[in-house]
């Protein structure tokens, strides 16, 4: 019957490798700015995502670290459909993270050997500033439409 999973299921469901998108309050009127980022979560660990921008600083950096807080949201968007969102608080803003933790994200959604290159690459571009974020989930609000 559809309903809301246990917390632990929708903790399961976040560790899965899929986009998620990051949701951050906006200022000056705006809406709420939500944005596709590769993740990385564990059970009961913090949530990690990466952004990068180049030359100047992104709209989202600064909202996220502004807000201090964001919302995380995955989605299964097939029948039966499913999502997890997590609101949490950023613990840790990193403008210069190890490339393995990097690595840690991007070989969820890419062959190991590309995961490396990917990442080498992106730490070692110029004019570009690269965050990894680290947040810890705070609520989790889901549902699944499953039986």
């Amino acid at each position: 019957m559809p309903g809301p999973p246990t917390e632990q299921e929708s903790q399961q469901f976040l560790a899965e490798p899929r986009v998620g998108v990051v949701s951050v309050a906006a200022d000056g009127g705006r809406p709420p700015l939500a944005v596709p980022v590769w993740h990385h979560y564990e059970p009961g660990g913090l949530l990690t995502f990466f952004t990068s921008t180049q030359g100047r600083r992104a709209r989202k950096v600064r909202l996220i670290e502004a807000a201090g807080v964001v919302t995380f949201t995955v989605q299964h968007p097939e029948p039966p459909y499913k999502y997890v969102m997590a609101e949490g608080t950023v613990v840790d803003t990193d403008r210069s993270p190890p490339e393995e933790d990097v690595v840690a994200i991007v070989r969820r959604y890419l062959p190991e050997e590309m995961a490396r290159r990917f990442a080498a690459a992106e730490l070692g571009r110029e004019n570009r500033e690269f965050v990894l974020y680290r947040v810890r989930p705070d609520r989790f609000l889901s549902f699944d439409f499953g039986d």
